[in-house]
């Protein structure tokens, strides 16, 4: 089967979180009419071996996601030019099935090679976009490769070696006293919570904390939300009389009391790091802010914070050798390569921090295989030239990492 013919035909399966059974049915049929053994893990996901012919090399490993954004409704291809899309009915999902045909189009190639090699590992995981229990639920001690190509970055030649964590940080500022916004308003032990939760706000950075000149940004912070005052009954209220979600903030606002003084405050936060000390430095100045407050404010309230890991660090590994092969495999595939960190979340976070069959930890790296545009919507499309050099790019790499 050549490359886009093993797109199409996985695209045309529906396959949204959760309901990938019918594409993960598809993917093994290809593998095994082929020889090649596949079955589905515990969790769900798709896992492949091709035996190399070199036992003492490693295999490398392929990763890819079956689950897109969208529904079971049909997909209608669309080929204009060079572009695949839809006919903007629904999603395409070569987010990231582009991945997972190309996987399966090397293991195709390379299955019972001549070439001196260690082998190919293929993990297609389930519920990537919405919860991650696939890529959680994969049992990494059964596997023996150490270097990973997660292929679902949407630029060709992005070759993303270290990745942000996510971790939600929640201020609580607690003014107990209260009172009425007249009649004790002119009380000195009373102070309001809201107004401190704002100042606590301004105190707090917001933005890049840290970046460089190779990697851009390492550490941001990100304002989400700040919810302080009298707003329970309001909320009920906009939930009761189903307020639009467009207009359900203004109403809570407009509909909060203003004749008490506020007890309570709270202020979300989003912290994306590639390096933990600059995550923990942040964490701990943010800290230090809060016990400033507590202290100016001693007796009259108190702020609190709660640090949540919802995804952790994908820190650059020793992998000099992989930079290497990839600059050799672009070289002979006519494409640019891109070696940066990026600033959001993928699988490559969870392999970074999980160990092999050997007790060895995986190096994996994020790589583009194509241009991919408008990601989980209807206008996703993909560009098949840059698709076919891509494919040539990880069966490049697959040479060079065996040489």
């Amino acid at each position: 089967m050549e490359l886009i013919e093993i797109f199409e035909t996985l695209v045309k399966i529906p396959s949204p979180s959760l309901s990938e059974d019918k594409v993960a049915d598809k993917i093994i049929e290809i593998l095994t009419t082929n020889n090649i053994e596949a079955k589905k893990d515990k969790t769900g996901n798709v896992i492949a071996k091709i035996k190399g012919n070199n036992p003492l090399k490693k295999p490398l490993i392929l990763s890819a996601h079956m689950d897109v954004v969208g529904d079971d409704s049909p997909i209608n291809i669309v080929h204009n030019g060079n572009i695949i899309e839809t006919d903007k009915k629904r999603t395409l999902g070569a987010d990231d099935k582009a991945g997972v045909a190309a996987a399966i189009k090397l293991a195709l190639e390379f299955n019972n090679s001549n070439i001196d090699n260690g082998g190919l590992e293929l993990v297609f995981t389930r519920d990537e976009e919405q919860n991650m229990t696939g890529i959680n639920g994969v049992q990494f001690n059964e596997l023996e490769g150490e270097d990973i190509l997660v292929l679902d970055s949407d630029k060709l030649g992005n070759f993303e070696i270290s990745g942000a964590g996510y971790t939600k940080l929640t201020v609580e500022v607690l003014a107990p006293k209260g009172g009425h916004s007249g009649l004790d308003i002119g009380d000195g032990s009373r102070v309001n919570a809201a107004k401190l939760t704002a100042e606590l706000a301004n105190l707090i950075p917001q933005g890049v904390y840290k970046q460089s000149d190779e990697l851009g940004v390492i550490t941001s912070i990100n304002l989400g939300s700040i919810v302080a005052g009298a707003v329970d009954n309001s909320i009920y209220r906009a939930v009761n009389e189903k307020i639009e979600r467009s207009k359900a903030a203004k109403f809570v606002c407009h509909n909060s009391m203003t004749n008490l003084i506020n007890t309570t405050g709270y202020i979300n936060y989003s912290i994306r790091s590639s390096n933990k000390n600059f995550e923990n430095e942040l964490i701990a100045e943010i800290q230090n802010i809060i016990n400033e407050f507590n202290e100016k404010y001693k007796g009259l309230a108190e702020a609190k914070i709660n640090v949540e890991c919802h995804l952790p660090i994908f820190e650059k590994a020793d992998n000099e050798k992989a930079i290497q092969n990839a600059e050799a495999a672009a070289k002979n595939s006519d494409v640019n390569l891109t070696i940066r960190s990026f600033h959001a979340g993928a699988e490559t976070h969870i392999y970074a921090n999980k160990f092999n069959k050997n007790n060895v930890k995986f190096r994996p790296v994020l790589v583009g295989i194509a241009d991919v545009f408008n990601m989980h919507s209807y206008d996703e499309k993909i560009d098949v030239e840059t698709y076919k050099k891509g494919y040539n790019f990880i069966k490049n790499f697959f040479i060079e990492y065996n040489k």
